[in-house]
């Protein structure tokens, strides 16, 4: 199923609160989703199985090297919307 999904992740106890965020990025673009990073939280659209398995993993790795909280909310209210905005904020 065609979802898009809104994640914050909120560095603690660190010197650099880009670092973990970039980092969660970069793994979920290397696992093939299109991700948006806004000013807040970043914006991915996708099929649900795909996002939730990439989201776990990424999730972990960063909490492995930091302390971190993530806000994850999801719809599939209008997922195609959504991916055109994606793809027209990524040209």
């Amino acid at each position: 199923m065609k979802v898009q999904v809104q994640i914050s992740i909120y560095s603690l106890r660190t010197e650099s609160l880009s670092e973990p965020i970039d980092e969660f990025c970069r793994i979920l673009k290397d696992k093939g989703l299109k991700v948006q990073t806004r000013t807040m939280d970043s914006f991915v659209v996708g099929e649900s199985d795909a996002i939730f398995k990439s989201v776990q993993e990424a999730f972990e790795q960063i909490a492995e090297k930091y302390d971190v909280a993530m806000d994850f909310k999801i719809s599939n209210a209008c997922p195609k919307e959504a991916e055109k905005q994606v793809k027209k904020e990524q040209i």
